[in-house]
């Protein structure tokens, strides 16, 4: 059964076979967050009673993603007792830091349990809702090494913009600062498997840093601009809004449902009208 409001482009790489694999990075101790999700992991947040982490699997699993590998870190056990217990049949498998590798470091080593040549990676405390299968399909056209969603937004600080040039490939990653226009990595990234596993890179590293900024003039990473719904709930802020939108989105429904289930169903269908953040 289709799931209405879920973009049904699902992922078709060019090269067919093997099924995609997608990295959810969720290993973070959330530390911007604390002040209202003090007892577990940044991506466990409830909204409505329902973890972050289950809208990130829901999407993922609607764009046609077969196999999941969980980064994780911080109280592990509480996000793996969920996911094992909510998702029995789900085909994941979890890569656990002992202590904290940044996020290069997170994704070489989720990397390392991938058997294709390319994963999808993304924030586990981030919705952006990409098409998947059209991020895959541009990354692969592009013979590229790393491949970025990104969002264009208006009047922002809280994030360094993105400069591309006219074949979308990447030219400038710059720094925090006021910006009345432009386009952001959207933290959802298709990333080859030696273009982390070939360099000598030390074990905790940042992936934005070192690999993105470092490699920038060496490596083939295009962006693909997006405008759908996208937020990052690591700041209290941005956390009440996402819960605002789920409930908004939800009171415009002329009947109630009870089981998360039918409650997604409905969300990720009003989700899909909402593009202007």
């Amino acid at each position: 059964m289709n799931t209405p409001g879920i973009s049904k482009h699902h992922v078709t790489p060019l090269g067919g076979g093997g099924g995609i694999t997608a990295i959810i990075l969720a290993g973070g101790l959330g530390t911007r967050l604390r002040s209202v999700v003090s007892e577990v992991p940044k991506c466990m947040a409830p909204v409505n009673g329902i973890p972050f982490i289950h809208f990130i699997v829901w999407f993922l699993k609607n764009e046609g993603i077969e196999h999941f590998i969980f980064s994780l870190g911080y109280k592990h056990e509480i996000i793996t007792g969920y996911l094992d217990k909510t998702f029995p049949q789900l085909n994941k498998q979890y890569s656990i830091e002992q202590e904290p590798l940044g996020t290069g470091g997170a994704i070489k080593k989720a990397l390392s349990l991938v058997q294709t040549d390319f994963a999808v990676v993304l924030n586990g405390d981030t919705m952006f809702n990409v098409h998947i299968g059209e991020l895959v399909n541009t990354h692969q056209q592009k013979k590229a090494s790393c491949t970025i969603a990104l969002k264009e937004m208006k009047q922002f600080t809280r994030y360094g913009s993105v400069e591309t040039d006219t074949d979308d490939r990447i030219t400038a990653f710059n720094e925090k600062t006021y910006c009345e226009k432009g386009l952001i990595n959207g933290g959802v990234y298709v990333i080859n498997k030696n273009s982390l596993q070939d360099k000598e890179l030390p074990e905790s590293f940042s992936f934005e840093r070192d690999y993105l900024e470092k490699f920038l003039a060496s490596e083939k990473i295009f962006g693909v601009q997006n405008e759908y719904y996208f937020i990052d709930i690591g700041v209290p802020e941005d956390y009440q809004k996402f819960q605002d939108d789920y409930n908004l989105i939800l009171s415009k429904k002329k009947y109630n449902k009870t089981g998360n289930t039918e409650l997604l169903d409905d969300f990720f269908e009003g989700l899909a009208s909402l593009t202007d953040f």
